[in-house]
């Protein structure tokens, strides 16, 4: 490399870093930093200002704790049911929407992805008022004469879990489905076409055609879902506040309780936050692994 050339590698080099730095700093600054703060408050115990280093007591104290396990428990319950079940009817809805001989497409399309665009808090106070012990749910099963009486939803760890589900199923299969719809409409008219000749119904083009070509779309997300299930706070606290008895609580709202509610103890409100983080990496190397890498040979 003669010397005018490596000024001007010199220059391009500079200019880049020039357009990079202000990102770096911020992902320092915003990011980088808060994580490296919230673990080193996760090394101290006390409450409100009055702190001391205590080591690793709060992540001994996690497994001791019965309304960790108990909030743990419940959130992982939330992510085995409801994140499978939204991402097929999303991935079904996203199939039928995509058929270029159904009329109306673009207004089932917007019907759908509606919910995903409403406030969190009014969408899941109306779900509360909904399935209220004589909301509107209640009176409707009860004149069918579907029930004899109506269902204590809200009053009942049961029903109180299944209208949670229920209510962020309605909210984020839209979400999914826009994902899986965009990327349904890049692929070949023609493979279809083809399938067809060759004989296949729908059902063998969905799954040997339609599926395969949406792995990564399908990977990215079950990660994303997986991520703001296990963050799941917004639907707990407004429907159930995480009742009864704490049957229903969110990590993330035992997380709030231990920050604001109860008396101040921010060291093990930031352990029990890097436990939702480390929970997270886990399951989605986990997904990334079962789904493997397209690049294997």
């Amino acid at each position: 490399m003669n010397k005018r050339s490596s000024k001007q590698w010199f220059r391009l080099a500079n200019n880049g870093w020039a357009f990079v730095l202000p990102s770096i700093v911020l992902f320092l600054w915003l990011v980088l930093w808060p994580m490296i703060s919230a673990f080193l408050m996760s090394l101290q115990k006390g409450k409100g200002t009055v702190v001391e280093f205590a080591g690793l007591d709060n992540y001994i104290r996690l497994f001791q704790d019965p309304v960790f396990i108990s909030s743990t428990i419940n959130t992982i319950t939330y992510f085995i049911i409801q994140v499978p079940v939204m991402l097929v009817l999303a991935l079904i809805i996203s199939s039928i929407l995509n058929n270029p001989r159904l009329k109306f497409r673009g207004f089932f399309r917007t019907a759908i992805f509606v919910p995903c665009v409403t406030s969190l808090v009014a969408y899941s106070l109306l779900f509360k008022s909904m399935f209220a012990t004589d909301g509107i749910i209640n009176q409707v099963l009860v004149s069918l004469h579907i029930v004899s009486e109506p269902i204590p939803w809200l009053l009942e760890t049961f029903w109180a879990k299944v209208v949670i589900i229920f209510a962020i199923t309605w909210r984020w299969t839209g979400y999914n489905m826009i994902f899986y719809l965009s990327s349904m409409q890049n692929i070949d008219r023609g493979v279809y076409e083809a399938a067809e000749i060759d004989g296949a119904g729908a059902w063998q083009k969905f799954w040997y055609i339609t599926v395969p070509l949406l792995k990564p779309v399908i990977l990215l997300t079950a990660i994303m879902s997986t991520t703001g299930t296990l963050q799941l706070f917004d639907e707990v606290v407004n429907i159930t506040s995480g009742g009864p008895a704490n049957s229903t609580m969110s990590i993330s709202q035992y997380i709030y309780n231990l920050s604001f509610k109860y008396a101040p103890d921010f060291g093990y409100a930031a352990t029990v936050s890097y436990a939702i983080f480390i929970m997270v990496a886990v399951l989605s190397l986990i997904q990334m692994k079962v789904s493997g890498d397209r690049n294997d040979n």
